[in-house]
């Protein structure tokens, strides 16, 4: 069968419906609120992979395009003006084939290696360690590490840890010194391995363990920086995996991740990220909102081995994945970015808030040029995706208090999936300012939302909307604002609460 007879196939046996329209009520709990949003939860993930690195974050400090010490000035402004809070980084795949040694010292001297993973192009190693700290010092956001287990040493290991953030007169913090870096860098996050059941070394959940509790003994503390050490987790539904590490591993880890994708498949076609029928949208929406339950039931596992929620779990990728676009590097992932993103994006951003007790960082793949990425670069021209706009609306719930709310809407069916119309999620910061994320996920209908807001202290509200002619717009470098924030003015106060008029297919954030 060809590829495009098994994608039609694929779509035709799903359906498309939505149940009677039904007015949405939205019940705030403000006296329940207990659980602080970890900014971490907007946090980035970059990886050695197409052009996220060179050509994306890093140009050089002899780049024609304007730069600073060698990170593109338009693209660090955006990621400055996002507030950053953790960035993930070599990978990724790519960090189990990369070796740390090989990015460090003078740039014409540093080894050349095949980029295995991604397109077999060669990666210079001009973009190593001192450049991506450095970057994180200047964009104000912690650098999250993945270190190499699947073809890295214990001792390669342990050396990068010292590299970095040793004061002491050891061999590897003299180094750093040679290299220019006097002082070591704060690193908190640091992962062991990556996808360690996959391309990181195709082991077993039980392997893994024993490997972790090695690799991890090595990793030490030098000075007052600490470590919080992240367990390579499990891919979406795999649940022996984490229950796996939470028996064997335990209390010597701080984190376990996660990776979940919103994607059809892992061979033949996986759609084009521009062109889709009102079926695949449907699809993608309730794809993604199963992000959910497999949260739940993750934690429902490490509630059975760490009933005091000592033990944190980080999606730290997740995100769209569609076919690469037409003409471009089969082996770049780069895909264009439109409302459909921006309604993953928003979802996703409003589920992981709900469970902020247990989840404590998210980290969407990719930054830049790759997957759902946050900016699109070509040369010297950028633009802004749909999802950048999301993080960016949503960016005040970082560090806030979540609200627990209750909602009643329509439901979105494919097949026997279901997800709620509209999405929501509100927050209250230290400062007593109330920000709720709404999205109408529905591309056809407006919904009328009912905000009971009796627990609440509000005397105005002012919002930012963000919409698109179809589900399908996209920001070109022609086009640069065909999506982009706007005023939201349909929000109105009533005695015990709000009446918002939510545009079909529209993400709001309103701030009190």
């Amino acid at each position: 069968m060809s590829m495009k007879k098994t994608l039609f196939s694929f779509f035709l046996m799903g359906t498309l419906t939505l149940s009677a329209q039904t007015p949405v009520k939205v019940s705030i709990h403000a006296d329940q609120a207990k659980n602080k949003i970890s900014k971490e939860i907007y946090g980035q993930f970059s990886e050695h992979l197409g052009t996220c690195i060179y050509g994306g974050l890093w140009v050089g400090e002899n780049s024609p395009i304007p730069n600073i010490k060698g990170y593109r000035t338009d693209v660090f402004n955006a990621l400055k003006d996002l507030q950053v809070p953790v960035m993930r980084w070599p990978g990724g795949c790519f960090a189990d084939e990369y070796h740390w040694m090989d990015g460090i010292g003078p740039k014409e001297k540093r080894a050349k290696m095949v980029n295995n993973n991604w397109g077999g192009v060669v990666e210079d190693n001009s973009f190593g360690t001192h450049e991506f700290l450095n970057l994180c010092e200047m964009l104000g956001c912690e650098p999250y590490i993945s270190g190499n287990v699947g073809s890295g040493s214990v001792e390669e290991m342990a050396k990068w840890v010292e590299y970095m953030t040793s004061d002491g007169e050891s061999p590897m913090a003299n180094l750093r010194r040679q290299n220019g870096r006097e002082k070591p860098w704060n690193v908190k996050f640091f992962g062991v391995g990556n996808e360690s059941w996959g391309c990181g070394g195709n082991m077993t959940a039980d392997y893994y363990s024993d490997i972790y509790r090695r690799y991890s003994t090595y990793c030490r503390d030098f000075g007052s920086n600490h470590l919080y050490k992240i367990a390579s987790g499990a891919s979406d539904y795999d649940y022996n995996w984490t229950d796996v590490l939470m028996k064997k591993i335990g209390d010597k880890m701080k984190a376990v991740s996660l990776h979940y994708y919103t994607c059809k498949g892992w061979s033949g076609s996986k759609g084009s990220a521009t062109k889709f029928t009102p079926e695949e949208y449907l699809w993608t929406v309730t794809k993604a909102a199963e992000i959910e339950d497999v949260i739940k039931k993750h934690i429902a596992i490490m509630d059975k081995y760490d009933p005091k929620n000592k033990i944190d779990l980080l999606v730290d990728e997740w995100g769209t994945w569609w076919d690469q676009e037409p003409g471009s590097h089969p082996g770049f992932l780069y895909q264009q970015n439109t409302m459909r993103d921006a309604m993953v994006a928003a979802l996703s951003l409003n589920i992981f808030n709900k469970y902020s007790e247990r989840v404590k960082m998210a980290n969407i793949a990719q930054v830049v040029n790759v997957l759902q990425a946050m900016i699109l670069t070509d040369g010297p021209k950028m633009v802004l995706t749909p999802t950048y706009y999301v993080f960016k609306m949503y960016k005040g719930h970082m560090d806030a208090t979540e609200l627990p709310l209750d909602v009643q809407c329509a439901e979105l069916t494919y097949n026997d999936k279901k997800v709620p119309a509209v999405s929501v999620s509100a927050s209250k910061n230290a400062k007593g300012g109330i920000l709720i994320t709404m999205a109408n996920l529905d591309k056809d209908n407006a919904q009328t939302v009912d905000v009971d807001l009796s627990n609440l202290k509000v005397s105005k509200v002012s919002g930012t909307i963000l919409t698109g002619k179809g589900i399908d717009s996209y920001n070109t470098f022609d086009k640069p604002d065909e999506v982009k924030p706007a005023e939201f003015k349909g929000a109105k106060l009533t005695k015990t609460g709000m009446i918002v008029t939510l545009p079909a297919k529209s993400i709001v954030a309103l701030e009190m």
